[in-house]
Order: C-alpha cells, then structure tokens, then sequence
C-alpha cells in the first residue's frame, strides 16, 4: 500500500505542472484578447479624430487614390525606361570619330560615312537666320520645353484631326536627335517610347545648344550627306557659317524629307519647300514679312552637279561592320579607305527591281515596303535594298527589321530530316496533325494524303515539317540547323518554328539560303573585302584575316535539298520566279499569317536572293503571296545578273540546260505568264569576255600581295587625301 502511494506521487506532480501550464496559457490568451479589444478600441477613438465628411472626404479618399496609382505609374514607367536607358551606355558619342571612304568591288569611290565633331561648325558662329529657320521648321519651343512638347504634340493632332490625315509632326527636336542617335526609323510603340524617354535623358545630361549641335551635325541632309555643315558645302559649295537667308531656308526645309526636297534633284520642290520655312518663320514671330521678302523673290541657287547614287542602306550597314572590326582588334585605325563587296550594277538593278514592282503593283495588293539582299556564292553581298526611300526613312529593313519568314523557314525543317538519312521520295503523311494542343492546316484547308517529302514542299503543306518535327527532329535541332546555316536573329523554340512564326530578317534568309549553291558550307556573309590606310597599308583583309569556311551540311544532304528546291520555281509556288534562258535555280516562297509578309529567297550557282514584301506598321496585304511579287522582282534582278556570265551549277543538280530553253511551266500556269510577260526587262551592258574578266581577277588577286600602294596611285584610283576626305565629309 505503502509503495503505491509512493508510485502516485510523480504522476500527480506531473498533473499539477500541466495543469498550470494550462491555466497560464488560457488566462494569457484571454489577457491578450481583452488587451487586443482595448487597443482596437483605443486606436478607434483616435482615428475618430480624423474623421471628415463632405466634399474634405472625397478630397481625401482622391488624393490616396492618385498616390496610389503614382506610386505604380512609376513603377511602370521605370520598366519602360530601362530598356531605353540600356541604349545609353552604347558609345553613341564618338560614333563620328571613325572617317570612312568606301569604294565598290572594282575600286571606284561611292560613298563616305563618319562625322568629326571638331571640325562641325560651332553653335556660336552659324548665322542667326540659320538657327531661326530650323526651330521655326522643326521646333519652335525648343528652349521652353523639357524633350517632349504637350503643346506642341496637342497642336498638331488638331490641326491632323482637322487636315483629316498626317500634315504635322508632335515630335521634338531632342526626340528627333534621340531616334537619330540611338534608334532606328522603324514605325513602332516599342520606339516611340524608347524615343521619349531617351528625349528626356538628353535634356537631364545635355545643354539645349549641345543638343541642337549634335542634331545639326548628325541628321540625314540628301545627297548622301550627313549634317548642315556637308549639305552646305555640297548644295552651295560654301561654309555653313557663310549661307545666305535664302539658303537657310532651303537646308532647313531638307530635314523632313531630305531626298524629296534635294535642290541638286528637285529644285522647284526645294524652292517651294523653303518659301514654306519663310512662312514659319513669320508665323513663328521669330522674323517680319519685310525681313524674308528678299529671300522669296530671290531663292537659293545651287552647285550644277548631277544626282549622285550612293547605295546608301549597304553603306550604312557597312559602316557598322567597320566599327564592329575596329572593336574587335582586328585593326586600330579610325580614317581608312573600305573597299566593300557592293557592285553598283547590280546595286542599281536591285534598286530599280524594287521600285518598278511597287510601283506597278503595290497599291493592287496593299503594300508600301520592300527590301532585297543579294549574295554571291562565297559569301560577298553585291546588292542590299532596305527600303523603297532612303531619304525618306533610314531604317534598313534588310538587315534591321524582324518579320515572320513562314514558309520560306521549312528549309531548315527538311534540311535537318536530310541529315537524319530521309530522301526526297520518302512518303509521308498530310493529314491533320496535333501537337502540344496546336492543329496546323494547310492554305486551302485540305490534304493530300501520302505524298513524297519533294511535293510536300514544293507545294508547301504545313502538317508535313510540323508532323517531322514532332515525330523525327524536335524544335531545338530546327533552330540549331537554322543557326548554324547562318541565321544570327535569336529563334524561339516553341511547337511554331517550323511554320517559320519566329522572326527573322532578310539578310539572315539570304546567308542560310547561300549554304546550298556553297556545297553546305559556310556562306560567310561579309560586306568589305579589305580596310586600308589613306597610305595603302592594308590592315584588314576578309581572305586573309577571317576563319576559313566550314561545313555545315553534308554533301548527301546538300543535293538532296537541291533536287528538291529546283523543283518549285517550275511546278511549285514559285513559277513566277523562273530564270529564263534555262537557267536552273532553285528557291522557297513564304507568306505569314494574315498576308503580313510575302517572301521569296532563291539561287542560282552564281547568286543568292532574298526578297521580301509588306507594310512597317504590320498591316495586312491584300493577298498577297511569295509567290507573287516577291518571286516576280527576285526573276527581274536575277535574269539580269546572269546575263553574259559564265553559269555555275548548283550542286547536285546537272549542268543549267542550253541557252534558249528552260523547264516548261505547270499545267495551269498560263496566268503566270501573262502577269510578266509586260515586266520590264533590264540588260545588262556587256564589257567584257569571261576569259577577260578571269584574267582581271587574277591581276586583282596578286595585287593584293604586292607591296602597299603609293599616295600617287591611290589618287589616280580616285581615293581621297585625308585632307580631302575630312572636308567632304563635314
């Protein structure tokens, strides 16, 4: 008995520490809530103190609500501005320092880029009725705004609502400076932001006389000149300092259109256009109708020079190839002589190709823009278009614009099912196909069945390179097989590729296309041949200085995308881009959703083509196809290239047919006929024989081993003296 009250007692001191613990934990909770409803109470009766009512309660309840919605506009703002702010750290400001005189292929001057900023006119000494007529023209509060003018932007919407279309700009000065500085010409949100933001860091950072320096030295000016300083000396023959009223009017009325308002190419539209900027000026109050009367019965006169043709767009991209080698160390000189791949004959054709096409059919299918690269096999670019208007927009869409290649991307598709072992005569399946919950249809809605993969795309079905990629590639071996054929515009990897939804640009098309009349080697894609000093040196040469070409399809795979491609411009999509003359080629046409893009990109054993079609703002064409005007100006500049040369073959393929004949069209393909036979055709001057011409590049090529030219030969071929070069250039 004795043990088991001893046993007990343990256990009961156990309980009585629960048992406290208990009743500590609920009289703690319990104190904690009274004390939570006091404090409650307290900060009540407090609050009760700021208590309004009435018209002091919405002013209140507004303000928090304006707080509120600042603090996350700024949020917003600042994820808007960063990308912006990224273009900043770019070395924008000493982009003039290198001064480049390119010459062609054969060593003729045709074009200069770069500006020195210490030899541009200094604000302090340019004439008053200069800086009057540009502000009155292009700005007129300029120094009362802060980058961006509201009221100015409100004025002209009124007076654009009240024309009933676009007759006035909103855009500022340093929002121009901004697009010109760090931005393209491309008519898009994601610009117009960046723009005004960058509009605003100019004038944080900058005075309003560096700001209107650095737009006077940089803006396009006609004639293949860049800054009032070089348009002076190149209309007038005089320095910038020294222009007369009348010709003030006429260089500031060049900056909303340079190439319409060029007086060296249309005098009586420059002479209108500065009797406008006198009437600014007067508006203005910035000057009387007595002081510019003198200016208007008597208007600028210019040089009697004829219109120069410089291919402006492959200068500019060229220019920044010069830059990314001098970045790279590949030489260490800022004023050199480039020596470019560009033939000028072609350059012309390529042009006029463009022009004549959207000239004849570009209001009938709803389109303003177009862009063309040529390339011949070995890689060198003989011709870029990136617009229809230099003078009117700068931006190269050839090189710069992203757009939707559709099926001009399979290639890349098949290429990569080739080296997987299949063969053009291999059958697959067209019929409908899911993947990843996405249903691909073809154009007219229908399918074929079992077909061959040549037909499949020679006639372009979609389910096909979506049902290989599904079951044989994945989308990641498309887009490495893309990459590697020379595409260097990054590629999404989602279940689309291979309908070609990822962007790409007109350049990138020509470089991969280049592979297969190159064997499936590297096309290596280049714009300058050699870099030279003003002494002959030469510091960089492409042959020499860069990675030999490498492999990037196999030679099995090669001729079989060939015997697949030659295939289509005869009984494909692409009819109407057949050579004449017999001359085989081979090609893919593209169209994206909505008739946004229509593309052609073709070759020949010579030469390699992209051409593309539509509009900047992304509106729709009206039905437009590769097949259409693409193929149609890629056949124009391409009958002209080939004629009188010496044909290569395409690999894989046999010798191109005799001359006179050529592959007979489809059945059903008479309207093909009919909508080129009223084409204008373009021929080609021939100069010399074949055998002439491979003795020429023979001379050439043991030339560049010979010992640097003098100063006296490089006059003789037209290079300029530094001296010279400054001057023209500023």
């Amino acid at each position: 008995m004795q043990e088991d009250k001893n046993t007990n007692k343990p256990l009961k001191r156990k309980r009585h520490i629960l048992l406290r613990i208990d009743s500590w934990i609920d009289s703690s909770l319990w104190t904690a809530g009274f004390r939570l409803v006091d404090l409650w109470e307290e900060v009540t009766i407090f609050s009760r103190k700021f208590h309004v009512e009435g018209w002091k309660k919405h002013l209140i309840n507004l303000t928090g609500n304006a707080l509120t919605l600042g603090a996350a506009g700024s949020v917003l703002l600042l994820t808007l501005a960063m990308p912006a702010f990224e273009e900043t750290k770019k070395d924008w400001r000493y982009r003039g320092d290198f001064a480049v005189t390119f010459l062609d292929r054969y060593g003729n001057t045709i074009g200069h880029r770069g500006i020195i900023h210490e030899d541009s006119v200094p604000i302090d000494e340019l004439p008053d009725h200069f800086i009057k007529a540009v502000l009155a023209t292009e700005d007129r509060r300029f120094f009362e705004h802060f980058g961006i003018d509201f009221i100015g932007l409100a004025r002209a919407m009124s007076e654009n609502a009240r024309a009933g279309g676009v007759v006035q700009g909103g855009s500022t000065l340093t929002q121009q400076l901004a697009k010109n500085l760090f931005l393209t010409n491309e008519r898009s949100l994601e610009r117009k932001v960046k723009e005004a933001f960058l509009a605003l860091w100019l004038e944080a950072n900058m005075s309003k006389k560096e700001i209107l320096s650095l737009y006077l030295d940089r803006a396009y000016m006609g004639g293949g000149t860049f800054g009032a300083a070089a348009a002076s000396q190149f209309y007038f023959g005089k320095n910038l300092s020294d222009v007369t009223l009348a010709e003030s009017a006429m260089l500031a009325g060049l900056f909303k259109a340079p190439a319409k308002y060029a007086p060296h190419a249309n005098l009586p539209a420059a002479r209108a256009r500065a009797n406008q900027v006198l009437s600014n000026l007067v508006q203005g109050g910035l000057m009387t109708e007595g002081q510019v009367i003198g200016a208007r019965r008597n208007p600028a006169t210019v040089i009697d020079r004829a219109e120069v043709k410089t291919p402006d767009y492959f200068l500019d991209w060229a220019f920044d190839e010069v830059q990314k080698l001098s970045a790279s160390g590949k030489f260490k000189d800022h004023t050199v002589v480039v020596r470019t791949t560009v033939d000028t004959g072609l350059q012309s054709v390529a042009e006029q190709s463009m022009e004549s096409s959207l000239r004849e059919y570009g209001e009938g299918y709803r389109v303003k823009q177009g862009a063309m690269v040529m390339i011949e096999n070995g890689g060198a670019v003989r011709a870029m278009v990136g617009g229809r208007d230099y003078g009117e927009s700068q931006f190269n869409r050839a090189t710069n614009a992203l757009r939707q290649p559709g099926s001009s991307f399979k290639v890349y598709t098949y290429a990569a099912t080739m080296e997987k072992g299949y063969k053009p005569e291999t059958l697959i399946s067209d019929a409908p196909v899911t993947w990843r919950g996405w249903s691909p249809q073809n154009y007219g809605r229908s399918y074929a069945g079992k077909v061959t993969l040549e037909t499949a795309l020679a006639k372009s079905y979609n389910t096909v390179p979506v049902r290989l990629a599904k079951d044989v590639l994945g989308t990641k071996v498309i887009v490495d097989t893309a990459k590697a054929m020379g595409v260097m515009t990054p590629l999404r990897e989602d279940k689309t590729i291979p309908l070609g939804t990822s962007e790409v640009t007109v350049l990138d098309q020509a470089t991969g296309y280049a592979v297969f009349p190159a064997d499936g080697m590297q096309s290596r894609r280049h714009g300058i041949e050699q870099v030279l000093d003003y002494e002959g040196n030469v510091l960089y040469d492409f042959e020499r200085d860069e990675q030999p070409a490498r492999r990037v399809l196999s030679e099995e795979a090669n001729s079989k995308m060939n015997r697949m491609l030659v295939t289509i411009p005869v009984n494909g999509t692409a009819r109407r881009g057949a050579l004449d003359n017999g001359i085989v080629s081979g090609g893919k046409t593209g169209t994206s959703q909505s008739y946004r893009d229509a593309w052609y990109v073709g070759f020949t054993g010579n030469y390699t083509t992209a051409v593309w079609f539509g509009n900047d703002d992304f509106s729709p064409m009206n039905n437009m196809t590769g097949g259409a005007l693409p193929a149609m100006t890629f056949k124009r500049l391409m009958d002209y290239a080939h004629q009188g040369m010496e044909l290569r073959p395409i690999p894989g393929i046999q010798n191109p047919l005799p001359s006179g004949s050529r592959p007979e069209p489809a059945a059903g393909s008479a309207n093909v006929a009919s909508a080129t036979e009223n084409m204008p055709v373009f021929v080609r001057p021939r100069s010399l024989s074949t055998e002439a011409t491979r003795i020429i590049r023979d001379m050439s090529k043991r030339f560049k081993d010979a010992p640097a030219l003098s100063l006296s030969v490089q006059k003789v071929a037209g290079i300029d003296t530094p001296s010279n070069s400054t001057k023209e250039q500023n």
